[in-house]
């Protein structure tokens, strides 16, 4: 199986919380007592739908089938001012970095982006209270209690947002997934043709002094993705979340560098402008043929508002010095 079929970023699941329990509308009676006063215990709260963040998933395939998700309801209240049990709690476990949002009406609910924290997504019912709590001096022996609330049902739409430090940002074909295999251990599929990547690789790049960061290859940009175009709107999603863009644009384009990276800019910006704020840097793939005058032609191309490099993965030209400025950037 292709890594690419595992990768799941998005799931709609139904989840249905549990129903509180009845509250009691018991008199206490023993051997002793004909007649004794109100003695019925709370009902239980149902059980809640948890959002629980952990390190250890990636994606969202675990979730994938799950259609429907329903935690337990409360118990009844007892005899004897016993409370009924509260229901189980449906945890589920999801990467870092999803966000929850209402099925039917887009609203974003929430967002898990620590290991450990946990949001209630789906609260349950609460358990109704015992007759002892309308007990008055007007009325001796209340007989009625109340019932439970009942749980919620919604559909519910989940999903990822890979968080990395860097996120590489370029066309087809621009060289990406090729340098996430020279910098980190990552094994994405690589061809020379445009769209080898179709889900976004992750990779630990290992940096001087045992320091590393996490880079992600997120798959090539067309004209036209913010629109939604090919599979536009997904894979941009992806970027909203790193924290350094690498703008990948190969020697040998078409265009000139400026006129790609003005492109691939306008893109960004179009689905979402906060992108504008985050730390830019420009590679220049596949230079390892050109030679210095050439280099240094191609140099008065470049946008001036950008640190840039000439690098090349295959002949591993500048990819330290590459290194050194994505740290500086993350670390500004």
């Amino acid at each position: 199986m292709a890594q690419g079929s595992n990768f799941v970023d998005y799931v709609k699941v139904c989840c249905r919380s549990g129903k509180g329990g009845a509250g009691s509308a018991h008199l206490h009676r023993d051997k002793f007592t004909a007649k004794g006063g109100p003695d019925g215990g709370d009902g239980g709260r149902g059980g809640h739908i948890i959002l629980k963040g952990s390190s250890q998933h990636w994606t969202l395939l675990h979730l994938k089938y799950r259609k429907h998700i329903i935690a337990e309801n409360g118990e009844p209240g007892g005899l004897a001012l016993r409370s009924g049990a509260d229901g189980k709690d449906e945890i589920l476990e999801v990467p870092l970095g999803t966000v929850a949002k209402d099925a039917e009406t887009g609203e974003v609910l929430f967002e898990i982006t620590e290991d450990g924290e946990t949001k209630i997504l789906t609260s349950g019912g609460k358990g109704g209270l015992g007759n002892w709590h309308f007990k008055s001096a007007t009325v001796q022996t209340p007989r009625y209690a109340q019932p439970g609330i009942p749980g919620i049902e919604q559909w519910v739409v989940l999903e990822l947002k890979v968080l990395a430090d860097v996120g590489l940002v370029g066309f087809p074909n621009a060289g990406k997934s090729t340098l996430l295999s020279v910098v980190s251990a990552a094994k994405p599929e690589i061809a020379d043709y445009p769209f080898t990547t179709l889900v976004p690789n992750l990779g630990i790049v290992s940096y001087r002094d045992n320091k590393s960061f996490v880079m992600a290859d997120i798959p090539g940009i067309i004209e036209g993705a913010s629109q939604g175009r090919g599979l536009g709107h997904r894979f941009l999603r992806h970027i909203e979340r790193n924290s350094v863009l690498l703008f990948m644009v190969p020697a040998d384009t078409d265009r000139t560098i400026d006129e790609e990276y003005q492109i691939l800019l306008g893109e960004l910006t179009a689905y979402n402008p906060e992108v504008l704020d985050k730390p830019r840097v420009l590679a220049i793939t596949k230079s390892d043929m050109l030679d210095q005058e050439l280099e240094t032609e191609m140099s008065s191309q470049v946008p001036q508002d950008i640190p840039y490099l000439f690098i090349s993965s295959v002949s591993g030209k500048n990819i330290q010095a590459l290194k050194d400025l994505i740290w500086r950037e993350i670390n500004q």
